[in-house]
């Protein structure tokens, strides 16, 4: 026990004055005359006995009396927690957490309220003279400073539920960094908040003995929540007046079996098929939703589910762009320099993709190449090429780099070493001689995205290429080597690889007749119409808030023009951008703050949609109770964090009981009018 004014002590010795009384009591006794000594010796006897316990009870009545009326004066008081006990000039951070997982309610209303309600009697419960630091997920720089009461009271009053997401070391540290910049001798930290375990990282808190931080947990009613994860399409190839099938991850976070829960999908803002699912408790469920697209362009989608109290994650918006048109290139040799059955090599590509609208081919002479329209295709043949010259296989590494995709058929005559340094360049293997013993193509990788949908049978007895002349292939297993084709040697006839963000392709014979009958056999067509429709450049579905996202775009701004990100509302942003090779580059930032479908402008042009969602991990609202929080910082060794569970209390009697200690004075009050009341009955009733 301690006391606020422990110099009253001294007038304890006033104790002293009943004492002295009671020892001088110079009060002359009335003689009494008996006839019999007998009764006289008797009734002394009792009197003197039954005078001395009851002097001696008013004694310690008084005692009593003035022992407490000197305590009260020098106001006893227990601490709670004696490291927690302070006084003096203090400044207080105090943390509200906003995050979507404060949309949740308890029994008070919603968590944000509640939470709000705290941060208030925080602040009432200190003094006018300390200063506060009110944070939020948002780490606004009005937040980044201390500020007198009135003006912390009226930020207070500002918080709104956000989509930004901060886990408990970076709170702690952000606190942690302003206090100690603090001349206050006295530095506390609140952190008010449902404490999810998503967002708990206790194990990266960095202890901080000067100081003291006070978890303040608020508890929702129930932890349910039933919410959209993520979606993607089946297939990266988008093709108009088919079948897309798009799966949609829905996540149920409750102990409930959820049966026949509608989810709707809408498309350009024109709903699509209506479906339903139906989820276990605490499981995870893949919808798969179906619809046509009649149109190219740019397509803008929304999912939506039915839950609540939290809502913000019931919705999910998706962006991707149909082209009008697939650009082409074929680059083949000059006829000058060629036989007359080389010449032709280049007629299988010009009637694949000169005779169908979807395709734009642009046919090039190898000696008249415009390297300035090359980033601009999104699929460049060589057709039978002998050498690759220096400047062409630095166009086509950019190409490729950029996210093109690049088709090699090998001449007759080619050059070995000229392809192998080109193909080193990506990692690839490489021609290595010819090998003119006959074989066929016996192998097809039906798993590989080239020939999704291709075949309606699998079979072994199958037509496939027959091949007269082909090159051997280097064997290496650093590449990121995906064979399509294979042959019965075992040796690779057609393959992809990745570099990057582009695609390469290695043919092991030429276009040329007299090599294979590759260029006319009926495999021929689909694998080169896939591989021209899998080359469609697909920027991310969508982009989560509050992450540092990089957003390529394939657009080359001119004159003035900037790039802009608009939305509904008259939203409007210029985000940085960054021009590297052929590209660019965007950096959002924290500029978007609300989920949606948006477009992104080159000027005024409309260039593609960009879709935005909230980040799910907010999600999971399952959170630690007050005993695990408890257990978690004895168990990390944060010793200056301390826990207060409020319930229905008021937070501010036990603040002032923490910063203040237990106050006795008033039981002090208390215990002086019993002692004075307990005299008063002795002296009146004792007769």
């Amino acid at each position: 026990m301690n006391f606020v004014f422990p110099q009253f002590l001294f007038a304890l010795a006033a104790v002293s004055i009943p004492v002295i009384i009671h020892l001088f009591n110079f009060r002359r006794f009335k003689k009494v005359y008996f006839p019999d000594i007998r009764f006289l010796k008797e009734v002394k006897q009792q009197t003197r006995n039954r005078n001395r316990l009851k002097h001696l009870l008013i004694l310690l009545a008084r005692i009593f009396a003035v022992s407490f009326l000197v305590l009260a004066f020098a106001q006893p008081y227990i601490p709670a927690n004696i490291n927690n006990a302070s006084s003096g000039t203090q400044a207080v951070s105090v943390y509200v957490d906003n995050s979507f997982s404060m949309e949740n309610v308890s029994k008070e209303g919603m968590l944000l309220d509640e939470a709000k309600k705290m941060a208030r009697e925080i602040a009432l419960a200190h003094s006018q003279t300390d200063l506060f630091q009110l944070l939020t997920n948002d780490f606004e720089g009005k937040h980044q400073r201390l500020v007198n009461r009135e003006e912390f009271l009226t930020m207070l009053d500002e918080i709104k539920i956000s989509p930004a997401v901060k886990t408990l070391s970076e709170i702690s540290s952000r606190q942690s960094d302003l206090l100690i910049k603090s001349d206050a001798k006295n530095k506390k930290a609140f952190i008010i908040s449902d404490f999810q375990r998503s967002i708990s990282d206790f194990e990266k808190i960095q202890a901080d003995t000067i100081v003291k931080s006070i978890l303040l947990p608020v508890t929702a009613n129930r932890q349910n929540n039933l919410y959209i994860d993520s979606c993607w399409f089946e297939s990266p190839v988008h093709q108009l007046n088919q079948a897309e099938i798009i799966n949609v991850r829905i996540k149920n976070h409750s102990d409930n079996n959820l049966e026949n829960v509608p989810v709707k999908l809408f498309l350009n803002n024109q709903q699509k098929t209506p479906s339903s699912f139906s989820i276990e408790p605490n499981g995870s469920k893949t919808v798969q939703l179906s619809f046509v697209l009649r149109e190219p362009g740019i397509q803008q989608g929304r999912i939506e589910v039915t839950d609540f109290p939290v809502t913000y994650d019931d919705k999910f918006y998706f962006s991707y762009t149909i082209a009008k048109n697939i650009l082409v290139a074929c680059i083949s040799p000059s006829p000058a320099s060629v036989s007359k059955e080389e010449e032709q090599s280049a007629k299988p590509i010009q009637s694949l993709f000169g005779k169908d609208s979807l395709f734009v081919l642009n046919t090039q002479d190898e000696n008249k190449i415009d390297y300035s329209s090359l980033a601009h295709q999104q699929v460049i043949v060589l057709a039978d090429l002998k050498s690759i010259s220096s400047g062409l296989a630095q166009e086509l590494n950019r190409f490729v780099t950029n996210g093109g995709s690049l088709v090699v058929f090998p001449s007759s005559e080619a050059d070995t070493g000229s392809y192998k340094s080109f193909l080193s360049s990506f990692g690839t293997n490489y021609y290595l001689r010819k090998d003119t013993s006959g074989t066929k193509v016996d192998w097809v990788n039906y798993e590989s995205d080239i020939f999704k949908g291709v075949f309606e049978k699998r079979g072994e007895n199958l037509d496939l290429p027959v091949v007269h002349t082909h090159y051997e292939l280097s064997h290496s297993s650093r590449t990121s080597e995906e064979i399509i084709l294979k042959m019965k040697n075992g040796a690779s006839f057609f393959s992809k690889y990745s570099f990057m963000k582009g695609k390469i392709y290695l043919s092991a014979v030429p276009l040329n007749e007299s090599q294979s009958n590759f260029a006319k056999h009926a495999i021929f067509v689909p694998l080169l119409y896939k591989i021209a429709m899998s080359s469609q450049l697909q920027s991310e579905l969508f982009y989560t808030i509050g992450l540092d996202n990089s957003i390529p775009v394939m657009a080359h701004l001119t004159g003035e023009n900037v790039f802009k990100i608009k939305g509904e509302n008259n939203f409007e942003i210029i985000p940085e951008s960054k021009m590297n090779d052929l590209q660019s580059t965007l950096f959002v930032h924290d500029q978007v703050k609300n989920a949606g479908n948006y477009n992104l402008l080159d000027g005024t042009e409309t260039i593609s949609g960009i879709s935005f969602n909230y980040n799910r991990k907010e999600s999971d609202l399952s959170w630690y109770s007050p005993d695990e929080l408890i257990s978690l910082c004895e168990k990390t060794g944060l010793r200056n964090f301390s826990l207060i569970e409020a319930g229905n209390g008021d937070v501010t009697k036990l603040l002032a009981d923490i910063s203040q200690g237990k106050k006795l004075w008033k039981w002090c009050v208390v215990l002086v009018l019993l002692s004075l009341a307990a005299e008063t009955l002795l002296i009146r009733l004792w007769k």
